[in-house]
């Protein structure tokens, strides 16, 4: 099987390297480099960097599975190739993560000093009895979400990027983190090493911030994402302690469930994109909506059955499967156009039901709770894109103005004849749909 054999280069400086991973330098004459943005890049002599995939790439992500397919590429062409990486290769080293899941080929990793070594030697600190967490700085408002420190984030290769990490600790006027410090560890092991200790304010502005930059955080007043923390332990708390949200089921919840989505859909009708005091009123209906979530999530949890974490992992993997043209690692250059997208979503829909072993109808994905007008437009629209027959009135109109009086003309219809209008529209067009079901 083609081998690719993977090293790190270490921290900083050829004093770091190893005469055994010299020696494997040696050995090979096809060699690679994931960059030259390293002090000891040139020991790998004669080598290809793939320097020009972090500029021509859209995503880290994209630049990423450049590599990797490059790399197995050179390994089918060539049996046996060298993977040069910074620092250590099992440390934040997505290609490397990638290469050792590809089946094409067979990783041979070797143990290099990395990054880690070094910093803990300067922050004169045990990693273990400290309990630090290594966090990618790239990922920090989702990795450190709920944490406090201490955290090293590795990864800081540019300003925007700490910038970014302050932005995630988001401050509240009781639990500010603006004079917390923070440790700036850079260039560790060159001549020009600084280890520089900042308030948390100054972060983004203290240096210029490189691929040798990274960051330790010994604590955060206010954690990452504390607002949604807070929010959910109220949501428990609530469920336990209040009288009346003990008493709540999901269906009796439905009606406020189905009341604040409503409200959410007047306040954006009643937004202002030119005037940002109108957000204050769709932020607090927004508020509502998600407390329902929440409360649904509390009384599952409390049940044994389910979590708001379940609920949040479930939809994140949904979405992230559903969007191959932004998450596959090997996704096409060229951006799909809309009609391309939806029929993309609606193949993965198809596809996941398959998984479980249903077999999607044209009317599966309508809401029987849905209000009848726009059920009925619903069932309407899936018969239509299905080709499916549907009988209406064949009375024409003959101006699109008549259509509201002539819904109201039967409605005021049904009512002098003691007949609910949404019933009889709801029983008709469940009578079309099985037609057209059985038709199928």
């Amino acid at each position: 099987m083609p081998t690719i054999e993977i090293i790190g280069l270490g921290p900083a400086g050829d004093e770091f390297i190893t005469d055994f991973t010299k020696q494997r330098i040696a050995a090979h004459q096809h060699r690679y480099l994931r960059t030259t943005q390293h002090p000891s890049a040139h020991l790998v002599a004669d080598a290809i960097s793939f320097d020009a995939h972090y500029e021509s790439a859209t995503s880290f992500d994209a630049v990423y599975a450049r590599i990797t397919e490059d790399l197995i590429a050179a390994a089918l062409k060539f049996g046996a190739v060298l993977y040069a990486v910074p620092g250590s290769p099992l440390i934040l080293e997505r290609t490397v993560r990638l290469l050792l899941a590809d089946p094409r080929v067979e990783c041979i990793v070797q143990p290099a000093m990395g990054f880690l070594e070094v910093a803990w030697s300067r922050l004169g600190i045990d990693p273990i009895e400290q309990g630090v967490r290594l966090i990618d700085g790239h990922q920090f408002s989702t990795a450190a979400a709920g944490l406090s420190g201490p955290l090293l984030v590795a990864h800081c290769h540019a300003n925007w990027v700490l910038s970014d990490i302050k932005l995630a600790a988001e401050d509240s006027a009781e639990l500010s983190n603006d004079d917390m410090p923070v440790v700036i560890l850079h260039h560790l092991g060159l001549a020009d090493e600084a280890v520089i200790t900042v308030p948390w304010s100054e972060l983004d502005h203290t240096l210029e911030a490189d691929h040798l930059t990274s960051i330790f955080i010994p604590a955060l007043r206010s954690p990452v994402g504390r607002d949604l923390i807070a929010f959910h332990e109220l949501a428990r708390t609530l469920r336990r302690e209040c009288p009346w949200d003990r008493e709540q089921t999901h269906q009796s919840l439905t009606t406020y469930l189905l009341e604040e989505t409503y409200e959410v859909v007047d306040a954006l009708a009643a937004l202002n994109i030119d005037d940002p005091a109108s957000d204050e009123h769709l932020m607090e209906e927004l508020g509502d909506l998600l407390y329902q979530i929440e409360f649904h999530a509390a009384i599952a949890e409390q049940q044994g059955r389910f979590t708001m974490g379940d609920i949040a992992r479930g939809i994140h993997d949904k979405l992230v499967r559903r969007h191959p043209h932004v998450f596959a690692s090997s996704r096409s250059e060229q951006e799909p156009d809309q009609a391309m997208l939806v029929q993309s979503w609606d193949d993965i829909k198809k596809a996941e039901k398959l998984a479980k072993g249903i077999i999607a109808g044209p009317f599966d994905d309508i809401p029987q709770a849905t209000g009848s007008l726009a059920y009925a437009s619903a069932v309407l629209k899936k018969a239509a894109k299905a080709d499916l027959p549907i009988t209406t009135a064949s009375q024409s109109l003959s101006d699109i103005s008549d259509l509201g009086l002539h819904l109201l003309e039967v409605v005021a219809e049904c009512r002098s004849r003691g007949i609910d209008p949404e019933v009889a529209l709801r029983n008709v067009t469940n009578a079309q749909r099985l037609a057209a079901e059985q038709h199928f």
